[in-house]
């Protein structure tokens, strides 16, 4: 059998379209030692394919790291299945707070050298060493202590959009730059307690762990993130501190927490924290836009870009060609702004 796909784009988005069945949005990662990754991948591909898994995951010597969609009736199946495989038997599985069923489209699994991307040489480095879990009513219960400090250690894009009431933003485009910002932000507050947080668990996890290698005293992170927050939150009657919106990485590129908007569109600057990547593949710059300004700009960044997505196919085929469109975010701490009309098209 193939371990990989080898279905077009399109024919996958169709078949997904054309599903009768619900699928649900799970989210999860370990931290372990996995001597050969090549082989757990291999055969995980082969298991999650038969029960029509789609999603991202990634493998490394350190661990996993998945954000997967699951068809609702294969759900017991996958689940019993993970938990034959020892260092992830009982693991918390992280279900999507919003949820259309349409997150993923295909299965891919990649072996990667670490499971997040951190930056970190040093071989004294341990994550077996790392902050002490806060569930959310414990959560709640620590960040009303004035001593208490709450770092995202999501990108600010994620920030932007929702984040938990009296949050510090590390304002960066990557995990691995804000980890010495982070130590550096809080050089002068070592014996505070430290929450840190991000979507499902991963990302605070390793950042506690770096922030106690460092020399910090009393480190927490936030039990699966955002996600495992709001639904206990919900759950068990909790006020919920998260304000906004839940950025997600897949299709819906996010999850409503709270009716509130905090963010704007960043062509007309009216309330707005919807998430769209320009429609000019040739750009793709990942940005919110309102709906009044899809519909002026077609889902582009820019008129330019609009002008472009009028072209045939084949013509905006032939622009894109060398084109390394690197990281395409929006930022506005780094002064980076939306094309305006007459600038030259991707």
């Amino acid at each position: 059998m193939v371990l990989h796909n080898r279905v077009s784009a399109t024919e996958l988005k169709q078949r997904l379209a054309a599903e009768t069945f619900r699928r649900v949005t799970v989210s999860f990662y370990q931290y372990a030692k996995i001597s050969d990754p090549q082989i757990f991948r291999d055969d995980l591909y082969l298991a999650l394919h038969q029960l029509g898994v789609f999603g991202r995951i990634y493998v490394a010597h350190e661990g996993i790291n998945a954000q997967i969609s699951i068809p609702e009736h294969n759900y017991e199946a996958f689940r019993d299945h993970l938990y034959t495989i020892p260092f992830l038997n009982g693991i918390r599985l992280n279900i999507a707070v919003e949820d259309d069923g349409k997150s993923f489209w295909v299965l891919k699994i990649k072996v990667r050298e670490k499971i997040v991307a951190d930056g970190i040489d040093d071989p004294t480095f341990d994550m077996d060493n790392r902050g002490k879990y806060l569930d959310a009513r414990a959560f709640n219960e620590l960040t009303e202590d004035p001593d208490t400090v709450i770092i995202d250690m999501r990108n600010h894009y994620e920030f932007e959009v929702g984040h938990f009431d009296k949050a510090l933003e590390v304002p960066s485009d990557t995990f691995r730059e804000q980890l010495p910002m982070a130590v550096e932000m809080m050089k002068d507050n070592k014996d505070k307690n430290i929450i840190m947080y991000c979507t499902g668990g991963i990302r605070c996890e390793k950042a506690s762990a770096y922030m106690l290698h460092h020399g910090f005293n009393n480190v927490y992170h936030l039990e699966g993130g955002i996600i495992e927050y709001s639904n206990k939150a919900r759950e068990q009657g909790l006020p919920n501190k998260f304000r906004g919106k839940n950025f997600v990485f897949d299709d819906r590129l996010g999850e409503r927490i709270t009716e509130e908007i905090i963010s704007q569109c960043h062509q007309c600057g009216e309330p707005c924290d919807d998430h769209i990547n320009c429609a000019n593949e040739g750009c793709h710059l990942l940005f919110i836009q309102c709906e009044k300004c899809a519909a002026k700009y077609n889902k582009c960044c820019s008129e330019a870009c609009a002008e472009v997505i009028a072209l045939p196919e084949e013509q905006q085929a032939e622009m894109r060609k060398g084109i390394d469109k690197g990281l395409m975010l929006f930022n506005k701490r780094k002064r980076r702004r939306l094309p305006k009309p007459g600038d030259s098209a991707l």
